[in-house]
Parts: C-alpha cells; sequence; structure tokens
C-alpha cells in the first residue's frame, strides 16, 4: 500500500520590521522545529489552498485574512517526507504585516526572526537547506519544485518552475 497524500499551506507572515513569523511546533510533524505557521486543508469538503491558508491564519494566529491579502510564493511536492507521507504544500506570504506576536497556541509558541537569524535556528532538514533559500530567492515572485525524500538524510530537489519578482 502506498503513502497517504497531505496537502498543506505555509503561511510566510512578516512584521513592520520585516522580521518573519514562526512558530515552534509544540507537535508532529517536526515537534521542536521552527516553520511557518499553517495547516491542513479540509479536503473532505473541497476547501481550497486560499481558503485553508486564511482559516489556519485566523485559528493559529488570531488575524482574519481574505485570499486577496495573500501572495502563493511557491507549490513544493515531497515525495516519502520521513517516509509517512507525500506532501503537496502552498506557500503563502501574507501581505498585511503583523503588529503584534500572536499569544501561544496548542500548535506551539511564535516568535518573530529576521532572515539572517533563521538558518541559526532549529528548522526541518528541508526546509533549511532548500525552501527558505528558495522562498527569499523567489519572494515577490513565484516558485514550484519537488522533493523526493530518498531517506531520513538524503534529497534529490527539482526546481520546476521559478519566477522571480520583477
Amino acid at each position: 500500500m502506498g503513502l497517504p497524500y497531505k496537502i498543506a499551506t505555509l503561511l510566510y507572515c512578516f512584521n513592520e520590521a520585516d522580521e518573519v513569523l514562526l512558530l515552534e511546533r509544540a507537535q508532529e510533524p517536526n515537534r521542536g522545529l521552527w516553520s511557518p505557521c499553517g495547516g491542513k486543508l479540509h479536503q473532505d469538503v473541497g476547501e481550497s489552498p486560499y481558503t485553508c491558508a486564511c482559516r489556519e491564519a485566523f485559528e493559529e494566529m488570531g488575524v482574519p485574512l481574505t485570499p486577496a491579502d495573500l501572495h502563493l510564493t511557491g507549490i513544493v511536492s515531497e515525495h516519502g517526507y520521513l517516509g509517512q507521507a507525500h506532501w503537496l504544500m502552498f506557500l503563502f506570504e501574507v501581505k498585511t504585516r503583523l503588529r503584534d506576536l500572536p499569544p501561544p497556541h496548542r500548535e506551539g509558541r511564535f516568535a518573530f526572526f529576521p532572515q539572517d537569524q533563521i538558518s541559526s535556528l532549529a528548522l526541518p532538514a528541508t526546509d533549511r537547506d532548500q525552501i527558505w533559500p528558495l522562498f527569499w530567492k523567489h519572494r515577490g515572485g513565484f516558485f514550484a519544485a519537488h522533493c523526493h525524500c530518498v531517506d531520513a538524510t538524503q534529497y534529490r530537489w527539482e526546481l520546476q518552475e521559478a519566477i522571480t519578482r520583477p
């Protein structure tokens, strides 16, 4: 039997100082690691990635968003992540700047970080090595990438589309 396919959104939120909001995850996947907030689509009701991103922003951060507040920066597919599932992730940059740090949530605690500190944090390996560099390079543009997770330490990446900001 094959692995399940999971669809999720990730929200790249910034404050007025252009620091990115990250969540130190209290639950799996990636418990104890820093990542953007977000969550899984409600596939059973046909939820769109934009609707999911808006729902997750409100549930996790208390921030009401509409699809117009989002910019689709990237799509990342992962084949066999940690041998547990295949993932399809929609990466959204939130256009609205956050003024306050969201309170702790059952998913974890939040903090803002400047870009130059991201690589020194405890991050999932695929985020540190590929997704963050792709996000920064294509911020304001778009990218699509595929990751074949060979095992827990080996990944093969393919950039499938790249549009940099004009």
